[in-house]
């Protein structure tokens, strides 16, 4: 009995072909926990794609995916002096977000980030005049930038990218590869037309591993199913049940990531309501659970225990069956599965 992320593969790498085709020579992005497929699986599946480069998150994730994947690995997190040494391979490219970080890695393979309207790190027009000398001790391998994904002020990102590359031309920089990310299709053929002599790569994950939404489908096995009566009590704090139905015991609980929920930026005035309406049903201990029955997102009964989660089904629904499946809306980035299966 587990919680299984199912995959319809041919329609999952169905998908992949197609991004391929929007973005020519991009780079799969496999970071944290693998967009919730595992690193060792995604590093396959970018090998499959003909991919010479995977990006990953920080130095600690290229020593584990460097056995499974044979090519050039990217780390996205900027070097840092004083960070703890990892042993990698030569074809491991550090990202740098400043001239001293350039300083401090002679010899090696770097790509340099430069500030976005992302404000979150990178070289600054101010640090170009020095990078010139400081480039001269590593193997630049072009630079980056990461663009964001809303634009609420109402500016171009090709526009904001153009910009960049004036200022390293003017700056006498090489500029034969640009990194970029959260770009569109349309937006990064504008660019390469504009700048025939670069090779711009797109760094892709979200949108290469989870586009299609109907690709894959997490779902939990039902353990266990109880009925009980209005006033029952029950569960780890003895609560009382507020009227008749099943307690139904399913696999997935905190180990898993069920009932961990980051952070959403809400936009307009029902998102922000439905908000405050979830916040205040969550102060009386009501708190939805990812998992659907009977055409219905069931409440938990009580917070999710580590393994399992025990949801409350009312009697005027059918109870579910000990074996059958529950489907469960969960977040990929958040989840880590008992077992994958192919179909």
């Amino acid at each position: 009995m587990a919680l299984t992320l199912y995959v319809d593969t041919a329609r999952w790498r169905a998908h992949h072909q197609s991004v391929l085709q929007q973005f020519p020579g991009l780079v799969p992005v496999c970071k944290g926990n693998g967009y919730g497929f595992g690193h060792e699986r995604l590093a396959d599946e970018a090998a499959r794609l003909g991919a010479d480069i995977l990006a990953v998150g920080t130095t600690y994730e290229a020593a584990r995916i460097k056995d499974f994947f044979s090519g050039d690995l990217l780390v996205l997190t900027p070097f840092r002096h004083g960070e703890e040494p990892v042993p990698l391979p030569d074809r491991a490219i550090r990202s740098v977000s400043s001239v001293e970080g350039v300083g401090g890695l002679v010899g090696a393979r770097v790509v340099i980030e430069v500030m976005s309207s992302m404000k979150r790190h990178g070289v600054t027009p101010e640090d170009l005049p020095k990078l010139a000398a400081a480039i001269e001790d590593v193997r630049l391998e072009g630079f980056a930038i990461h663009l964001p994904l809303d634009r609420t002020d109402g500016s171009d990102a090709v526009e904001e990218v153009i910009g960049w590359m004036d200022r390293l031309r003017a700056a006498r920089l090489p500029l034969h590869t640009m990194f970029v990310s959260h770009l569109k299709a349309e937006e990064l053929a504008r660019l390469q037309q504009q700048f025939p002599q670069t090779r711009f790569r797109a760094r892709i994950g979200t949108r290469l591993w989870l586009g299609d939404h109907e690709a894959t489908e997490y779902r939990g096995s039902v353990l266990d199913v109880t009925r009980v009566a209005k006033g029952e009590r029950f569960g780890y704090r003895q609560q009382k049940a507020a009227s008749d139905g099943y307690l139904v015991v399913v696999a997935g609980g905190t180990s898993h990531g069920v009932g961990l929920e980051s952070p959403k930026a809400l936009h307009g005035v029902m998102p922000r309501a439905k908000g405050v309406a979830r916040a205040g049903l969550a102060t009386v201990n009501r708190n939805l659970a990812p998992y659907v029955w009977s055409g219905k997102q069931r409440w938990f009964a009580e917070p999710p225990h580590m393994q399992v989660s025990i949801l409350f089904v009312p009697s005027d629904a059918p109870a579910p069956q000990v074996g059958e499946e529950l489907v469960a809306h969960l977040r990929h980035t958040t989840t880590q599965f008992d077992r994958i299966v192919d179909r």
